[in-house]
């Protein structure tokens, strides 16, 4: 073979084999399909610890999957989404929840963006009334630059 037939296959596999992705199943056998439904709804409401931007379904680490069983279980023994999450929260903190409660700790979260948008709403007329209330100020020549334009407009005219 030659070089560039064996090149050509070591690329194609290479691409085949980055292209090839396994994820983990669940195989979770749940007691009701409305338990596995409010189940993956509580998961896909939790955030990963470990991965921290993604949720308990989507992530792939060993702490998602052990949250995920432990969300999973919770759920067929009867367990509340309220006592669920109230232990999700004891144990990792408000870190885990992707909506956090509005509380003392999470004010300038839930109000930090409101706040940025009125600062620069306040900045912004600010900025547009100083530009209204400068006077435009008149670009109006000296005696002797006027005089010095008449004379070369005289001389301009006089070429012609």
């Amino acid at each position: 073979m030659n070089m560039v037939t064996k090149l050509l296959i070591c690329l194609v596999s290479v691409l085949l084999a980055a292209s090839v992705m396994a994820t983990p199943v669940d195989t979770y056998e749940f007691k009701t399909t409305e338990n596995q439904q409010r189940a993956l709804s509580l998961a896909h409401q939790l955030r990963c610890p470990q991965c921290q931007n993604q949720n308990l379904v989507d992530s792939n680490s060993p702490v998602a999957q052990d949250l995920r069983l432990e969300v999973y279980k919770m759920v067929d023994n009867g367990k509340s989404d309220a006592e669920i999450i109230d232990f999700m929260t004891s144990r990792y903190g408000d870190f885990v929840l992707y909506k956090p409660k509005l509380d003392s700790k999470t004010y300038v979260l839930w109000l930090g963006p409101i706040g940025l948008l009125v600062f620069g709403l306040f900045i912004g007329f600010i900025f547009v009334r100083r530009q209204r209330i400068q006077p435009a100020e008149a670009d109006s020549l000296s005696p002797e630059q006027q005089a010095e334009l008449d004379a070369l407009l005289k001389e301009s005219k006089a070429n012609k």
